[in-house]
């Protein structure tokens, strides 16, 4: 980088540096607050003025709300690294973050307004964030990350039809769209899973690196890709309910298999890779119940996808934000103690909504208060420790 260019870039707030800054910042906030908001509501304490009913506003904004904020601010700082060119940011990388933040609030405030207002806002997002990593992907020919693409316009998709939904009452369209991004953002972590937890692993615990199994990795992945297009087409009507509790059970062995071969048992002293690990536990354990439900177990659909949800996406978002936070910003990989509270508080957060519900349904409601007011103190925790990173220069001084 020339003096220019460095000058120029250290006279910017740091914020708008780089897309972690806002994107982890905003969405660690705006989760805590709308869980939190979501239990209230639960209890009878809280009524919203939210766009749609509680319900819809509360699985679309944990989707395509807070897990989006989360994506883009990976998938655009981690592009720079990937093409060598600079990724989104100052005033670009300012209006991404305030066209997310006009989604929110037109989500959370927007009773009475027209619906393709709010599904315009919302939509763009993705739209745009997906053109401003494809011109960096596509400038260098960098075809191993083109994927990222599709799948960025698939839940730009996937949202909108969640609004046509409401809009015309069709409450399974508002269901598919929510599924929809579930199984896409699983097959996100599940990708880059199996990219940076061998090398995260062997390097944290000096030990030497899982490498793939090439049949495995295809299959683990390939049957996501398969899960998700049948969610997509809504085929889900036309398999029957033995094939697709199959379907499921055997993606849950591969993700088992594959998961298993990472030993979390190296990491029980690293905090940074036990959240990590066991974040990705949860997705064996979600397709194991989608499994289980369709073969006729007392398990509902929402159980079960809530384990890939409040499970595997909480657990493995706060253990991202909590390594990439320090990594991008020249700090040591080494959290504050207290953010093994913060991850600890996320894993029961995931059992009590997926397992304490499952094992003890009278108590579904304490069950949900438990699992939300954990998980808002949990990203708490990350805001107040994490603040300070994202609002402040690199450490190190140099650029980003």
């Amino acid at each position: 980088m020339q003096v220019t260019q460095l000058d120029k870039e250290m006279a910017m707030a740091p914020i708008l540096r780089q897309a972690y800054r806002p994107m982890f910042l905003f969405g660690a906030i705006f989760s805590a607050i709308a869980i939190l908001l979501w239990g209230l509501a639960l209890s009878g304490t809280l009524e919203l003025p939210v766009y749609g009913n509680i319900l819809f506003w509360h699985s679309h904004e944990m989707i395509y709300g807070f897990v989006v904020a989360i994506v883009l601010g990976f998938l655009l700082t981690a592009v720079q690294n990937w093409t060598g060119m600079r990724a989104t940011h100052g005033a670009t990388l300012g209006i991404l973050a305030l066209l997310w933040s006009a989604g929110r609030l037109l989500m959370l405030f927007g009773e009475g307004l027209p619906w393709w207002l709010v599904m315009s806002v919302d939509v763009a997002l993705l739209t745009v964030a997906a053109i401003l990593f494809a011109r960096l992907v596509l400038k260098v020919n960098q075809t191993r990350n083109l994927f990222f693409i599709p799948i960025l316009l698939l839940l730009a998709v996937s949202s909108a039809l969640m609004h046509v939904g409401y809009q015309f009452k069709q409450y399974e369209w508002q269901t598919l769209g929510a599924y929809n991004g579930v199984f896409l953002v699983t097959l996100l972590m599940s990708i880059i899973g199996g990219r940076v937890m061998p090398m995260f692993t062997a390097n944290g615990t000096m030990t030497k690196k899982v490498l793939p199994i090439g049949w495995l990795e295809s299959l683990s992945i390939g049957l996501l890709w398969l899960l998700f297009a049948v969610h997509f087409f809504n085929l889900t009507l036309y398999i029957p309910d033995l094939w697709l509790g199959a379907l499921f059970a055997v993606a849950a062995l591969a993700h088992f298999v594959r998961v298993l071969r990472w030993k979390i048992w190296l990491t029980f002293r690293v905090p940074l890779l036990w959240s990590l690990h066991i974040a990705y536990w949860f997705i064996p354990l979600g397709l194991a119940l989608l499994a289980a439900h369709y073969w006729g177990a007392e398990i509902t659909r929402s159980t079960a996808m809530h384990a890939l949800t409040a499970g595997a996406m909480g657990n493995m978002i706060l253990a991202m934000m909590a390594r990439v936070s320090l990594g991008h910003s020249g700090r040591p990989l080494q959290p504050k103690p207290i953010m093994s509270l913060a991850f600890a508080l996320m894993v029961i957060a995931g059992l009590t909504r997926v397992l304490g519900v499952s094992v003890w349904p009278q108590w579904t409601t304490d069950w949900l208060l438990i699992s939300s007011y954990a998980w808002t103190a949990a990203l708490l925790i990350f805001v107040m420790v994490y603040v300070r990173i994202f609002l402040t220069p690199r450490a190190d001084g140099n650029p980003g």
